[in-house]
C-alpha cells in the first residue's frame, strides 16, 4: 500500500534540462571542456559535483577545483530558474491529483538545497511538501538509491510503501533499487532508453495523471 509520494525535480517538475545544459555549458565550456550538447544527457539525474566528476576524469582542466566549478555551475543554475524557469506541463494537475489522496508529499533532488530552494519559490509550490531533500549531504546520487531511502526515513515511511515520480534512467533505477512504486515521465531526448521499462507506470505528461492510476499502484 503506498503511503507517501515522492517527486523528483529537475526535468519533472521544472523544465530545468536546458538550464542545466546552459549552465554546464558556460562554465565547462570557459574551462576548455569541448563537448556536443548531446552529450550532456549522460549525467541527467547526477549531483553536480559528479557531473563535474565526469567530465574532469574526461578532459581535466587547471586553477579551479572541482568544488568550485560546481559551485559556478550552481550559481548559474539559480540565476537561470529565477530568470527565466517555467514548470513542466500538468504540475498543478499532478500534485492537486496526488493531494486528493491524502498522502503526504516529499522532493527528493539531486540538486542541492539551494536550487531546490530557487526552484520551488519560482514556481510557488514549496507549501505541498511535507519533506524536502536534496542528495547534497548523500554519499552517491542518483541512480544510488540513498537519497530516496533517506527521504522516506524523514516522513517515516517505508521505502517500499512510496511512490516516486521521474523523468530521468538514473532516477528510475534509483527509486526501484529503493524498492520503490515508481511513476515515470521520461524526458523526449532519452524516452527510448530501456532502463524506463522498469517503472510501474509510464506518461506522457504529467497531466496523464489521475486518481484511479494512483490507486491501482
Amino acid at each position: 500500500m503506498i503511503k507517501a509520494i515522492i517527486f523528483d525535480m529537475d526535468g519533472l517538475l521544472i523544465d530545468s534540462e536546458p538550464i542545466w545544459q546552459e549552465a554546464e555549458g558556460t562554465v565547462l565550456g570557459n574551462l576548455g571542456v569541448r563537448f556536443a550538447p548531446p552529450e550532456l544527457r549522460q549525467t541527467m539525474g547526477l549531483k553536480v559535483t559528479e557531473v563535474v566528476q565526469f567530465w574532469y576524469a574526461r578532459q581535466p582542466w587547471e586553477n579551479l577545483s572541482i568544488e568550485k566549478t560546481a559551485t559556478d555551475i550552481m550559481d548559474t543554475v539559480v540565476s537561470l530558474v529565477k530568470s527565466k524557469g517555467t514548470a513542466m506541463p500538468g504540475v498543478r494537475h499532478a500534485l492537486d491529483v496526488c493531494k486528493e489522496t491524502g498522502l503526504p508529499m516529499a522532493i527528493a533532488s539531486g540538486s542541492f538545497f539551494r536550487v531546490i530552494e530557487a526552484v520551488l519559490e519560482k514556481l510557488g509550490i514549496k507549501n505541498e511538501f511535507s519533506v524536502i531533500y536534496s542528495a547534497e549531504h548523500e554519499p552517491y546520487g542518483k541512480p544510488h538509491p540513498g537519497v530516496y531511502i533517506t527521504a522516506a526515513n524523514k516522513l517515516d515511511v517505508a521505502p517500499e510503501c512510496c511512490l516516486a515520480f521521474e523523468d530521468s534512467p538514473n532516477g528510475v533505477l534509483s527509486a526501484k533499487a529503493a524498492r520503490m512504486k515508481c511513476v515515470t515521465v521520461p524526458d523526449v531526448h532519452v524516452k527510448s532508453d530501456k532502463r524506463f521499462l522498469i517503472a510501474d507506470l509510464r506518461l506522457a505528461s504529467l497531466d496523464e495523471l489521475t486518481i484511479e492510476q494512483l490507486s491501482s499502484l
